[in-house]
């Protein structure tokens, strides 16, 4: 399947129609086979301990697996998430990024499931390991 949205395209997308991550998540690559995102990394992120917290790994693998699924389908806004699980693997680098990279493994015309790793930025070992269902909305006629 073709790609419809590169990485300039869905970070412009994400500026206007989710501003509340774009400040500190961007796409930085689109492939035929993989996504590549990044989560800059700062203190709102972090929990006492000074590692950053799961909500914030969980949302870094939500939006790349969304912007993974538009890359394909086009700017569809209402794309929503209908089923998520997460496995948190071990705890992130300090002071590091975090990168998800993702896959789509089924693209239907009405679901949509993908996967991504998050990576501590510069290091081979997971983080975590996310999978979503999306479900996407009937195209107009």
């Amino acid at each position: 399947m073709e790609i419809l949205m590169d990485a300039d395209r869905l970070n412009a997308f994400l500026a206007t129609d989710f501003p509340q991550v774009a400040d500190g998540c961007s796409i930085r690559s689109v492939a035929p086979d993989k996504l590549v995102a990044l989560l800059q990394i700062g203190d709102q992120h972090l929990r006492p301990g000074g590692t950053v917290s799961g909500p914030s790994i969980f949302a870094l693998a939500d939006v790349a697996i969304y912007c993974a699924i538009l890359s394909r389908i086009g700017p569809v806004a209402l794309a929503v998430t209908i089923n998520a699980s997460i496995d948190f693997m071990r705890k992130p680098a300090a002071g590091r990024n975090l990168l998800a990279e993702c896959r789509i493994l089924k693209l239907g015309r009405s679901l949509a499931v993908a996967e991504a790793m998050i990576f501590s930025e510069g290091s081979a070992e997971g983080v975590a390991r996310c999978s979503m269902t999306y479900s996407i909305p009937p195209k107009r006629q």
